[in-house]
């Protein structure tokens, strides 16, 4: 029977799903020139596949707007379909940018950065994931018995990643039982989004060829450890040159380092909103999950918010290079465009105050009905989004809230477990 190559269109939505559509690979150019149909009431599909609110968008159409630079071709050469695909930005008719576009929300935010600031944005990615396929390694936490019980599986993903150009630094076992982290050296803001949307898809695909399945949910098992997402962020000044280190200055930090970082800690609650957006999400941040629960600052704590990456001193190492801020109390539930979206523009109102970190920074939501009230408060988070945009991510993530109340905390970790 024959086979016709399908190419896919899509973006990383509100949910943190990767939805779109599928086109015959003759068909390329055109739609990368003109795009193709979707429809606004798309965004407010949740992860459990019901629709928020049907009237949503009612009227508007808008288009999947794929970005050649994402573009990306893997043959896993075990007889399956490649994978082919384009990441898109969403727009309206005329080209220009639709309000609940989420990877034009990120983007929105580095153009200000430049602006206002001039300065960019290196980023790095540190993802958690669970195999479910592998058996529980008791005591195997960061261990290579845990490495040794998956097999060729790590093999297979690298050599997929580095087929689609988003190779990474690292895998290695993590804190869970059955978790698994790959990191990325730092690179542009926009391309490490992307890159981390890809790496999700890749992981989901590998593992399925090889008789696997993964889920990059936040947590598995309410009495255990569960998964995150650390993100690194760097500045660079308008030369491209690390702005981020200085020995000199209170925590090792320019100025408008700590500027950026004390932006994220005045906004810690609704920023969780964005960055950890699931009702389990929660369960990974509370005390004893070796997760944050405050919006710390600190050096050397893992369960920091903030954490201020150690420098290594060695006579050849490069401080300046290396150093970096990381924030970590995000995990796979959230769309990696509003999650270092949501930081950059945090970021950006602590550069515009001038404001200074706190070392104690304030209690973190204990639930994502409290996040969402703090994004719903938070005057400068709604000039971020938009109105359009806020009010649709608010509606789009209490219906999903409504989707798991009730539920015991294992019930309710088994349900994002399938859809992540």
């Amino acid at each position: 029977m024959q086979r016709e190559a399908l190419i896919g269109i899509g973006v990383c939505d509100i949910a943190g799903q990767l939805r779109g559509k599928m086109v015959p690979a003759p068909h390329r150019p055109a739609r990368i020139a003109n795009g193709i149909g979707w429809s606004p009431v798309c965004a407010m599909v949740t992860c459990f596949g019901q629709v928020a609110d049907r009237g949503f968008g009612k009227g508007n159409d808008v288009m999947l707007m794929p970005d050649p630079a994402t573009e990306v071709e893997v043959d896993f050469g075990d007889g399956q379909p490649r994978m082919h695909m384009l990441l898109a930005d969403i727009v309206q008719l005329d080209g220009t940018a639709w309000a609940c576009c989420p990877r034009d929300f990120l983007r929105r935010g580095l153009a200000s950065l430049e602006q206002e600031f001039g300065l960019g944005v290196h980023v790095g990615f540190e993802h958690d994931f669970f195999h479910l396929g592998v058996a529980e390694t008791p005591g195997g936490a960061f261990g290579f018995a845990a490495l040794l019980a998956q097999g060729s599986f790590g093999e297979h993903l690298v050599a997929a990643l580095n087929a689609a150009g988003v190779g990474p630094e690292t895998f290695h076992a993590g804190y869970a039982r059955q978790g698994y982290t790959v990191g990325f050296a730092p690179g542009p803001a926009l391309r490490a989004a992307d890159r981390a949307v890809l790496l999700r898809e890749l992981t989901r695909t590998v593992a399925g060829h090889i008789g696997g399945r993964v889920s990059f949910a936040p947590m598995l098992n309410p009495a255990g450890a569960g998964g995150g997402v650390r993100i690194h962020v760097s500045l660079l000044d308008a030369h491209g040159r690390h702005a981020t280190y200085d020995p000199g200055e209170p925590l090792e930090l320019t100025p408008r380092t700590r500027h950026f970082i004390a932006g994220w800690q005045r906004h810690a609650a609704a920023l969780c909103a964005l960055t950890a957006p699931s009702a389990a999400s929660y369960l990974r941040l509370r005390p004893g999950g070796f997760a944050p629960v405050r919006a710390d600052v600190a050096r050397q704590e893992h369960e920091a918010a903030i954490r201020l990456y150690p420098v290594p001193t060695l006579p050849e190492s490069n401080p300046a290079a290396s150093a970096n801020v990381e924030f970590g109390a995000a995990d796979g539930a959230a769309s990696p465009y509003l999650a270092l979206g949501a930081l950059v523009w945090a970021g950006l109102e602590g550069l515009r105050a001038g404001a200074e970190p706190e070392a104690a920074g304030p209690d973190l939501p204990r639930g994502l009905a409290a996040a969402l009230d703090a994004l719903e408060a938070d005057a400068a988070a709604k000039s971020w989004l938009g109105a359009e945009f806020h009010g649709a991510y608010l509606a789009h993530k209490r219906a999903e809230l409504r989707d798991v109340a009730g539920l015991e905390e294992a019930a309710m970790c088994a349900r994002y477990a399938e859809v992540y």
